[in-house]
C-alpha cells in the first residue's frame, strides 16, 4: 500500500521492506463476506512456502473460530489477488503463485455468507 506524504519533500526510512523480515514476506489474507474478521490478516511467510500449507495449516488457524469454517470447501473457493480473479496453484509456492511482499489475496466461499447470512 503506497502512502503519499502531505509535506512536500518528506523523506523517511521505509521500515516495512522485505529485507527487514528475516527471510519472510508479508501476505495479507481476507475472507470475503465474513466481517467477523473486519480486515485481512497479515502473516509473515517465506516465498517458498507451499500454497497448500496456507490452505491446510494457516487458514484454519486464522478462521476456525467462525461457525462457517467447518463448511468451507477450499476447492470451490473463488480467489482474488489485488481485487482481480486469481487461480492459485495449490502445489506451487506462494512466490511461484506470484505473491510477493505485501501482496493482498482474498477468497470467497460460495454459499457461505457469514452468521445467518449476515456477512459477519
Amino acid at each position: 500500500m503506497s502512502v503519499i506524504a502531505l509535506k512536500e519533500g518528506y523523506t523517511g526510512e521505509i521500515r516495512d521492506r522485505v529485507e527487514n523480515f528475516h527471510g519472510k514476506q508479508l501476505l495479507f489474507v481476507g475472507w470475503e463476506d465474513h466481517l467477523m474478521f473486519c480486515a485481512p490478516h497479515c502473516i509473515p511467510v517465506e516465498a517458498a512456502t507451499p500454497f497448500r500449507a496456507l490452505i491446510d495449516d494457516m487458514l484454519p488457524a486464522m478462521y476456525a473460530s467462525h461457525p462457517d469454517w467447518q463448511k468451507v470447501d477450499m476447492l470451490a473457493a473463488e480467489w482474488f489477488k489485488s481485487g482481480q480473479p486469481f487461480t492459485p496453484d495449490f502445489d506451487r509456492s506462494i512466490g511461484e503463485n506470484g505473491l510477493g511482499h505485501k501482496a493482498v489475496i482474498r477468497f470467497r466461499t460460495p454459499g457461505l455468507t457469514g452468521i445467518d447470512g449476515s456477512s459477519s
